[in-house]
């Protein structure tokens, strides 16, 4: 009898391990830099390949260009720019980064007004953004704004549809209780649910290529950086990043990274490690939680780790992911770093976690007036 062959546990994803070992360290401008890099373990990136613009159209005050591109491993790259519709000359530069959201079916897709968008975009937009799509409305107020799927995410997404074991018999379970509760799960249901279990085990294989699922991330999110900065129509002296939850984990980190990053906004993820100790650690994803990052610091204090770049955070008093008491420390952590200077804003807003109109208001205008009209 022929054995059955056992699924990949990273589908996809098998030119990873190879990529990883034969590729050096981001090399960071500075040294406090670099060992925020190396607890990540963020791989040096190749330069992307392939860039490709499949299509491009404007509406309501806005024009669209979907793109792709290919890095050194894994599935291609799809990402969405969006400038004001009939601008020209070099305008400031946004680099869009999406939440994590327990939606890894999409990426980028959740914050672009798209004629096509997904129904999981659609309700990714209306539960955490407001009904908002922030990469779209941000490109209104006079930027150009790169959106682009990460690493695990949308078009970068692994291929799960023969899990592995352990995810398989997890999404097994999840199958019989949506049979029993008389659910019938859309495609992205399905995915998402597999993508939940199978977060392990991408966070264990990057563990043991030297990396982390944040430090991975981090890999993409430079990359496309690179690809914001060298448009034409970017002035790549004045680039930004904005993001909430997840996305708001990897502007703090792309700040850090790289001194490209003048402003950065950090919406509904700050507080401080010891405060998700012990009831709110299992409210988070691998995203944050890199094994050994503490050593460096509390997570505001990475902050300092970002040469120039100008902070935006913002803090949800409600927010049932993070408790007051670790998000009002990380505020006085912060304004003890940068008091007397205009590194750091903090504001606290009602409500739990989700981007509001509002809130994305007070970031746009503070990417305005940093990175300088």
């Amino acid at each position: 009898m022929t054995p059955t062959a056992r699924p990949s546990a990273i589908a996809g994803y098998e030119d990873w391990p190879a990529y990883v070992r034969n590729h050096p360290r981001h090399q960071a401008s500075a040294p406090p830099a670099q060992e925020f890099s190396d607890a990540l373990g963020v791989p040096g990136a190749c330069a992307p390949s392939g860039l490709t613009v499949h299509w491009e159209e404007t509406h309501d005050g806005a024009t669209t260009s979907q793109l792709s591109w290919q890095l050194g491993f894994g599935p291609r790259t799809t990402g969405w720019l969006i400038r004001p519709a009939g601008s020209s000359g070099p305008l400031p530069g946004v680099l869009a980064l999406h939440c994590h959201g327990g939606n890894k079916f999409g990426g980028a897709d959740r914050l672009v007004e798209l004629p096509d968008n997904h129904p999981s975009a659609a309700a990714a937009r209306a539960g955490h953004y407001d009904g908002h799509a922030l990469a779209t409305d941000t490109a209104r107020r006079g930027f150009a704004v790169l959106a682009h799927d990460s690493f695990a995410w949308g078009s970068r997404k692994f291929d799960l549809s023969a899990p592995p074991w352990r995810t398989s018999a997890a999404l097994d379970a999840r199958r019989a209780q949506w049979r029993d509760d008389g659910v019938v799960p859309s495609d992205a249901d399905d995915y998402n649910a597999a993508a939940g279990f199978h977060e392990d085990t991408v966070a264990k294989a990057a563990g043991l290529l030297g990396s982390s699922l944040a430090g991975m991330v981090a890999h993409d999110d430079l990359a496309a950086l690179d690809i914001l900065a060298s448009l034409p129509d970017v002035d790549q002296d004045r680039l930004g990043c904005i993001g909430f939850s997840g996305g708001g984990g990897r502007s703090l980190a792309l700040a850090v990274l790289s001194p490209r990053i003048r402003a950065a906004v950090v919406s509904c993820m700050m507080t401080t490690f010891e405060s998700l100790l012990p009831a709110y650690l299992d409210a988070h994803s691998w995203l944050l939680q890199t094994p050994g990052l503490w050593k460096l610091g509390d997570w505001p204090e990475l902050t300092a780790r970002a040469g120039a770049a100008r902070f935006l955070v913002q803090y949800a008093l409600a927010d049932d992911l993070f408790p007051e008491d670790g998000m009002r420390q990380a505020h006085r952590i912060l304004e003890s770093l940068y008091g007397g200077t205009d590194r750091y804003t903090g504001s606290f807003w009602p409500g739990g976690h989700v981007f509001t109109a509002p809130m994305q208001d007070e970031a746009l205008e503070f990417l305005a007036k940093t990175l300088a009209f």
